[in-house]
């Protein structure tokens, strides 16, 4: 039940008569009319911006197309207690005690409440794709957090997912990972000391654990000749890594149905079947480009290469597909993976992008629209930088890993559930301070302790009174409530909003923002009980009023809802 959308439907059936009888002229689009929350210092519980819409075409001022809308609303509407328009044409209407009464009835038990069904599509959502060089880092972890509770975002509107790692195991990169391997095998086995001065090398003390592994599996190899062994101890190599990467991923709460192997597409043509396919398109020619913005002019050679028309989709240049020795780029070998991705036949592509990748949206969205012929076909998400903060100043952990923190230290420090909800509680595309301190903190200053805190609160109702909190609540009786009880459910009202709104700019911070705001409302109420009987949940005598339990019902069927789609856990005690 969505109650904004109910009313909009409502509002535009209602003006659609008074057009049919000559009392509106309507324009040719109604996309414009919204409902939504009005503000706090209004009495009202929904606010409709029709009036104003309709000012325009009927040459009338909107307070006075508002009085003939009112008009029409308390005519067909019993739930109405009070509606009243305000300046510059706002229509605000507050309900009375009998539409919270069905409000809540058909709510309270509903576990997929703020769930919509209409037009389920088929997504495939791309993240983390770290290079299999190794255990994740935190700049890999908001990203890994981000693509997750997008995908669980929208299976919980019923769509089809499939969460998707690709995995970079081809290129120069990963000949590096591969020697560095090699020499830990040598070092282990032969006594050899690994060349810490390399740069090309990767230092971690992790590859020790990697070389033991590979050691142990596979006694028939021989480690005495790199070139001889060194596609075989590639595959060995990534295989091990991507155990570190899942075991990452799964201290996350996160499992990817698929990893899709960019050597695999390489061994199979599909970068040459991709350029091919945009050849006969005519989207790729022979040409020069320019020195990139900052490169100096006067090193910068220009020569014909194969280049993509990535400007006739928005792009500022075209993009070259192969470099200079004539093997292909790394941005033709992402072609060839999002073709791979189309002829999956997905309704949507969604990338989860780090912060370095920003530039990269504009050539990889226009070569999806070039092989689909279809806008919007994919959609981009960039995950901004996280900065750790320990007692207000910059913090290091171990880095015993190699040059960087890791997502397991990260855990370490303060569990799987802090290290989503944090991560999750500011937009993406803005940068977050990741403070310690705070995370740590039992206060309201800590917003994953709060919504926690008010699931066990509520909780601990239940148990008094030997109720299950997962039970179904049966209601019979008639349900009569105060204002501050309807001020909390006016917000329980307005979470299919969030829900619709997240889903539908992909934006999950949207969630921990609404479920500490609703937590926030709830402990106010709570500490009202310490002057006044009334707002206390059990009585003397130990019983409790059913419309107790359904409001602290109400509430924490919302958060549980809420904390699943982050992926956190809901403690029943604190």
């Amino acid at each position: 039940m969505n109650i904004f959308q109910d009313y909009l439907i409502k509002i535009k059936k209602i003006i659609q008569i008074a057009s049919d009888e000559k009392k509106l002229i309507l324009p040719d689009k109604l996309s414009s009319i919204n409902v939504d929350t009005p503000p706090s210092n209004f009495d009202g519980d929904i606010s409709t911006n029709v009036a104003m819409v309709l000012s325009k075409p009927n040459k009338l001022p909107p307070l006075k197309i508002a009085d003939v809308i009112i008009n029409l609303l308390k005519e067909n509407d019993q739930n109405i207690e009070k509606i009243e328009a305000v300046k510059p044409g706002f229509i605000n209407i507050k309900f009375n005690n009998l539409f919270w009464e069905n409000f809540l009835k058909q709510t309270v038990n509903l576990k997929n409440y703020g769930s919509s069904n209409s037009n389920s599509k088929k997504y495939l959502v791309e993240f983390v794709s770290a290079n299999p060089t190794g255990p994740l880092h935190v700049g890999h972890c908001r990203g890994a957090i981000l693509g997750d509770v997008i995908s669980n975002l929208l299976k919980f509107n019923n769509n089809e997912v499939t969460k998707e790692y690709y995995v970079n195991d081809h290129g120069n990169q990963i000949i590096h990972f591969t020697k560095s391997v090699y020499l830990r095998i040598r070092e282990i086995l032969f006594n050899e000391k690994f060349p810490t001065d390399n740069t090309d090398l990767y230092p971690g003390d992790y590859l020790i654990d990697i070389a033991k592994n590979i050691i142990s599996k596979n006694n028939n190899i021989e480690f005495t000749n790199f070139e001889s062994i060194s596609k075989q101890l590639t595959i060995l190599s990534v295989e091990e890594s991507l155990l570190l990467i899942k075991e990452n991923l799964n201290n996350l709460g996160i499992n990817h149905d698929n990893f899709s192997s960019e050597r695999s597409l390489v061994e199979n043509n599909e970068v040459e079947k991709v350029i091919d396919k945009l050849k006969s398109k005519n989207f790729v020619y022979t040409g020069k480009i320019k020195a990139p913005e900052g490169e100096d002019n006067k090193n910068w050679v220009e020569r014909d290469q194969l280049l993509f028309k990535s400007t006739e989709f928005g792009d500022d240049k075209d993009r070259a597909l192969q470099k200079s020795d004539n093997t292909w780029t790394y941005f033709a070998g992402d072609v060839a993976y999002h073709n791979n991705k189309l002829n999956r036949n997905y309704d949507i592509l969604i990338n989860i992008l780090g912060a370095d990748h920003a530039g990269y949206i504009k050539r990889i969205t226009s070569v999806v629209e070039a092989l689909s012929g279809e806008k919007e076909k994919l959609l981009c998400k960039v995950s901004q930088l996280v900065k750790l903060i320990k007692d207000g100043k910059p913090f290091k952990m171990s880095k015993r890993k190699g040059d960087y923190i890791t997502v397991e230290d990260l855990i370490n420090e303060v569990g799987k559930d802090a290290t989503r909800f944090i991560m999750l509680n500011r937009s993406s595309d803005a940068e977050l301070d990741f403070d310690f301190t705070k995370v740590k903190e039992k206060s309201k200053d800590n917003p994953l302790y709060y919504v926690q805190y008010c699931y066990a609160r509520i909780s601990s109702v239940f148990r008094n009174i030997n109720l299950n909190i997962n039970d179904e609540i049966k209601i019979n009786e008639k349900l009569n409530y105060s204002d501050d009880e309807i001020k909390i459910f006016r917000k329980i009202s307005e979470w299919p909003n969030c829900i619709n709104i997240a889903h539908n700019k992909l934006e999950p911070h949207r969630l921990p923002v609404y479920l500490y705001e609703l937590s926030s409302e709830f402990h106010s109420y709570w500490n009202m009980g310490k002057e006044n009987e009334e707002k206390r949940f059990i009585e003397k005598d130990g019983s409790i009023k059913i419309e107790k339990i359904v409001f602290l019902k109400s509430i924490s069927n919302v958060i549980k809802i809420g904390m699943d789609i982050l992926g956190v856990d809901t403690p029943e005690k604190m």
